[in-house]
């Protein structure tokens, strides 16, 4: 039965912090994978030119996951409502992968957990974003956002400075024999596989969720404020007949992927061009069964219904899809080489066996909770910004200071002041999480948030399998295996997505700026 439109009720500070409280212990998860798991790869032997390879667990298992969860938990609903099942089941296998994650005996093995543990963050993540949409008003989205961000850089400060606490405030070993994975690492993935479940299970516990008849209202409701809710809400069906534009661009595509597969297979035998490769093919391929089968009118559910959108998302989605590749590239590049490049580039070490490499990964943890600690910080100075000059102009600005800090890593000789640029990425980083996700749920029809949230987790993911691809050949053949090189790079691309938002059309903004 259809509601009268209403307006979504707006929510008190406590129950977004309730709603919000979940992302403290999926951040842990995230945190202690990012700092760790490159230590974790190089310590059972990896080199360092094959460790983004083994990075591409993350986000392959993200551009599968995401899209295929969000599609399901728009279409669940339960005694515990649609979205909160999803945060409860990740939690528990995210918890089981990061106990098992660090006693990992061979190098196969951590990478095959790293595949378990990202697909299980996945499962419990992507909901969480959706939920913001489903649950507040638009002037209250960027305020709900930045709460997640708050959480998010609040679990990643403690989560990433666990293995140095546990060696320094603890006394427990950061040393191990060849091959085995220090103490301190070890007990930092087992505590955070107890805050993870934890932080997880009180969101799911003291949240509620709307009835997809009262999210119909809702949706009915804010279309008739916008002016050309057409263009804003753009909810195209599926009907049978038309496909002919997917069928031109999936042959084309497919067309280039063959190119490239004769070039690789007859030339260079790099085994990241495999992946790109096979990766364009498979691009190709999925468009054209998307194009042939509309064209046939055979569309009905599924993985089809999740091409066809992606094929025909909102145009403020495809403008944020330029700035989130940029973005997910730069920090795939920090997030792979910051432990190498400190420990080569500034430590002088490069055997992990030695406790001079092993000071400076875990100083790379102390660093990575500065950024993230600095987001936390800043994340609910964010709102007050947008609403001073516009939430574009917040993010653009926390790039390009991203950018420029990451690059600077390069001029710097003393650990302690690599404290510095930490703040700028933690500014840019605080926006990231928040930003984009403001200003896409504007843009997005209810009854597929989940779904569209999903897609939009492609442009964080497909930069990152480019990066994992491409960047072990790049450090290898254009840098000389300098890891510090691939830092700045990755700075770059953040200053190239601070430009790129000034071409996004911010669709709610009227609405949405008092918070």
């Amino acid at each position: 039965m259809n509601r009268t439109p209403s307006p979504r009720p707006r929510l008190s500070f406590w129950q977004i912090w309730n709603m919000s409280f979940g992302f403290l212990g999926i951040q842990f998860g995230f945190a202690l994978q990012n700092a760790n798991v490159s230590r974790i790869f190089e310590t059972l032997g990896a080199n360092i030119d094959t460790i983004p390879l083994l990075w591409l667990a993350a986000p392959v298992t993200g551009l599968v996951v995401q899209p295929i969860v969000g599609y399901f938990s728009d279409r669940t609903w339960t005694r515990l409502g649609r979205r909160r099942p999803y945060f409860l089941w990740g939690a528990i296998l995210a918890s089981a992968s990061l106990v098992i994650m660090p006693n990992s005996p061979l190098l196969w093995v951590a990478a095959g957990m790293l595949w378990i543990l990202d697909a299980s963050i996945n499962v419990s993540m992507e909901p969480f974003r959706a939920y913001v949409g489903d649950m507040l008003p638009s002037e209250q989205r960027t305020k709900g956002f930045a709460m997640q961000s708050f959480f998010i850089g609040t679990g990643a400060v403690v989560a990433s400075a666990l293995p140095w606490v546990m060696t320094n405030w603890l006394g427990i070993a950061n040393t191990a024999p060849e091959g085995v994975i220090p103490p301190s690492v070890k007990l930092s993935f087992y505590a955070g596989a107890a805050v993870f479940f934890l932080a997880v299970l009180w969101t799911v516990l003291r949240s509620r969720e709307y009835s997809p008849e009262e999210l119909e209202a809702f949706e009915a409701y804010e279309n008739q404020l916008l002016e050309d809710p057409e263009e804003a809400k753009r909810d195209i069906p599926i009907e049978p007949g038309g496909g002919e534009k997917k069928i031109r661009f999936g042959l084309s595509v497919s067309a280039a992927g063959l190119l490239l597969s004769f070039a690789v297979f007859t030339g260079q035998q790099d085994f990241e061009l495999y992946i790109l490769t096979i990766g364009v093919l498979l691009i190709g391929l999925i468009t054209l069964l998307a194009g042939i089968l509309q064209k046939s009118g055979k569309i009905e559910q599924g993985l089809v219904v999740v091409a066809h959108d992606f094929l025909t998302m909102p145009k403020t989605m495809i403008q944020l899809a330029f700035v989130q590749f940029f973005s997910w590239f730069s920090l795939f590049a920090m997030w792979i080489y910051t432990t190498a490049a400190v420990t080569s580039h500034i430590y002088g070490a490069t055997d992990p066996t030695t406790a001079l490499y092993n000071e400076g990964a875990d100083w790379v943890g102390i660093l990575f909770a500065i950024y993230n600690g600095f987001a936390a910080v800043i994340a609910f100075g964010l709102a007050p910004l947008a609403r001073r000059t516009s939430r574009k102009a917040v993010h653009s600005i926390a790039l390009l200071t991203g950018g420029c800090s990451l690059i600077s890593i390069y001029f710097f000789s003393n650990p302690a002041l690599l404290l510095l640029p930490m703040v700028g990425i933690g500014f840019a980083w605080a926006s990231i999480l928040s930003m984009p996700y403001a200003i896409l749920a504007g843009s997005l029809p209810a009854k597929k948030m989940g779904l569209y949230m999903g897609i939009f987790n492609f442009f964080i993911v497909i930069p990152q399998i480019i990066a994992a691809s491409m960047l072990g050949f790049i450090t290898r053949n254009w840098f000389d295996g300098e890891a510090i090189f691939s830092l700045m790079l990755g700075g770059g691309a953040m200053i190239i997505a601070a430009l790129s938002v000034y071409f996004v059309n911010d669709v709610d903004a009227d609405m949405s700026g008092s918070e």
